[in-house]
């Protein structure tokens, strides 16, 4: 069965002088019009196409692709607005995207950029743009892990740094203290999870070091403490050290105390040598 707004992969019934007549199933025959293919394909073989609905609302297949599909959010370019209808959107294809004025959150003019969600409409089965996101995105908590990479787009600033979409299903939010300059509203990006909050919030950062950080950070104030609790800021311990010696000194396996002193040593907070580690400068003597 076809879907609207997706891509399919639909088998190839006959040839007409229109183009070739697609099996969408329960859809009946779908148009691909002939422009798009050089050649009908073989009977029965299966076409990669794209399912909407075209100007005189009939359902029609391209091999174009669309920015966005249904349930999926994009950034995309005004073309014109009727101020009864709504606003019409460059998405890829040969028809423009609906985004009516009932979904619109802000006025919007030719040549700008806003992002937006795809739906298809369930009564009249027409895809249609929606501004107004914070209605698709899920607060359930998800379950993601820390480190892990996600796709996000950016869709508004905040006093902390810049709320986005994450991976077409969450909200985010990105902090201006982790980030090397401005962001755009409707940029993509990759990012890693930091960390997911009891209200379904996720804390993103672009940089994949400072979630590390934040996992071992505890850990170097750890090493630091045992350093400068130690004669002369000294540990025998080191990169090529036993696991059950660095086990027994901290608790972690080896694998987290070569990450806690690489971040050390990159901070230039120690000094790695072949016998162990030390404090690099004077040491700091903490009181008993």
């Amino acid at each position: 069965m076809a879907f609207i707004g997706r891509r399919n992969q639909l088998p190839y019934v006959r040839s007409a002088t229109p183009g070739f007549y697609l099996d969408g199933g329960a859809h009946g025959e779908i148009l691909l019009p002939g422009r798009y293919l050089m050649h009908p394909p073989k009977p029965g073989g299966l076409v990669d196409v794209f399912v909407y609905r075209d100007s005189e609302d009939r359902l029609v297949a391209t091999t174009e692709t669309a920015r966005a599909s249904v349930g999926e959010f994009a950034c995309l370019r005004v073309v014109s607005v009727n101020p009864r209808v709504g606003v019409f959107l460059d998405w890829g294809l040969e028809k423009d995207l609906l985004l009516p004025m009932r979904e619109l959150a802000n006025p919007a003019r030719p040549g700008e950029s806003l992002v937006v969600r795809v739906a298809l409409d369930p009564r009249s089965e027409r895809l249609i743009a929606s501004a107004r996101l914070n209605r698709y995105l899920n607060l359930t908590p998800p379950v993601y892990t820390r480190d892990q990479p996600v796709k996000v787009i950016v869709i508004g600033e905040s006093p902390l740094g810049y709320n986005a979409v994450v991976n077409h299903a969450h909200r985010g939010l990105l902090y201006l203290s982790d980030l090397p300059g401005p962001l755009a509203v409707g940029q993509s990006l990759d990012a890693f999870v930091r960390q997911v909050r009891p209200d379904g919030k996720i804390d993103l950062t672009l940089d994949r070091s400072r979630v590390g950080y934040q996992r071992v950070a505890p850990l170097t104030e750890k090493i630091v403490a045992a350093l400068e609790s130690s004669p002369g800021g000294r540990l025998p311990l080191h990169d090529n050290s036993p696991p059950e010696e660095v086990r027994a000194a901290f608790g972690v396996s080896k694998k987290a105390f070569k990450q806690a002193i690489g971040v050390l040593f990159k901070a230039k907070r120690i000094v790695i040598e072949q016998t162990g580690i030390r404090v690099n400068g004077p040491v700091k003597v903490r009181p008993a």
